[in-house]
C-alpha cells in the first residue's frame, strides 16, 4: 500500500494579515518556520523518502526545512500551487467590495462553478491535484511521499478523495503546517484506490494554527 503524506505549508506574514496569496506568495513568519521545524520532527519517524512541493516560495521553504530534517532534497511540482485566485489575489479580505467577497465566497459555499475572474475553478483546481497525487504511484516501490501544498488544494484533494464534489462547501480545516495521510490501496475485500487515512493532524504542533481561511 502506498502511503503519501500531506502538508500545509507553515504560517505566513500574509496569513496573519488576512491578505489573499493564490498564486502569490508571502515569506513565512517566525511561527510558520517553527510549525515547520515541529511538523518535520513529526514526520522524520516515518521513513520519507521523496519530499514533493508546490514550487511557491512558501512551501519550498517549508519543504526545505523538512527535507533537511529528514535527509532528503526536495521536488519542485508546479501541479500542487495553490488554487489561482484571480483578480482578488494580494488583496486584503476586509478591503473585498460586496461583489468581489461574493466572487470569493463562491470558492468555498457550494456554488457549482464558483470562480473569481482570471481565476480557477475548484474542479480545475482538483483535476490538477489529483494528477500530481496520481503520479506518486510511479515512484518505485516501498517509496513514502511527502507533498507540501496549500490550505485550499489540500482540502479540496482530501474531500474529493472522501466523495465530496470539488465545489462543495469547505468543511475541512487544514490549519498552517497540519498533517493528512492518503494511502493507494488494492484489495479483494475493501474498495479499491485512494483512501483518507488521516486529516488535519496538529499534534505535532505546540500553539493554534491559522486555517486556510485566514
Amino acid at each position: 500500500m502506498l502511503q503519501v503524506y500531506l502538508v500545509r505549508h507553515g504560517e505566513t506574514e500574509w496569513n496573519v494579515a488576512r491578505r489573499i496569496q493564490g498564486q502569490s506568495d508571502s515569506p513565512l513568519t517566525a511561527t510558520g518556520k517553527l510549525q515547520a521545524q515541529q511538523v518535520a520532527k513529526r514526520v522524520k519517524s516515518e521513513g520519507i523518502t521523496h519530499i514533493i512541493t508546490s514550487d511557491m516560495g512558501r512551501t519550498r521553504e517549508t519543504a526545505q526545512i523538512i527535507a533537511d530534517e529528514c535527509g532528503c532534497e526536495i521536488i519542485t511540482e508546479p501541479r500542487l500551487r495553490e488554487l489561482n485566485m484571480g483578480v482578488l489575489e494580494q488583496r486584503k479580505i476586509e478591503s473585498l467590495t460586496l461583489e468581489e467577497e461574493q466572487w470569493r465566497k463562491s470558492l468555498i459555499d457550494g456554488t457549482q462553478g464558483g470562480r473569481i475572474p482570471e481565476g480557477e475553478s475548484m474542479e480545475e483546481l482538483y483535476s490538477r491535484m489529483f494528477a500530481a497525487l496520481n503520479s506518486c504511484r510511479e515512484l518505485p516501490e516501498g517509496s513514502r511521499p511527502l507533498l507540501v501544498s496549500h490550505g485550499i488544494a489540500l482540502s479540496t484533494l482530501v474531500s474529493r478523495i472522501l466523495g465530496v464534489p470539488a465545489y462543495s462547501e469547505r468543511r475541512l480545516r487544514l490549519r498552517n503546517c497540519s498533517l493528512s495521510r492518503v494511502d493507494y490501496q488494492n484489495s479483494p475485500w475493501l474498495a479499491s484506490g485512494w483512501i483518507v487515512e488521516t486529516a488535519g493532524e496538529v499534534t505535532h504542533l505546540t500553539q493554534p494554527a491559522l486555517d486556510e481561511q485566514q
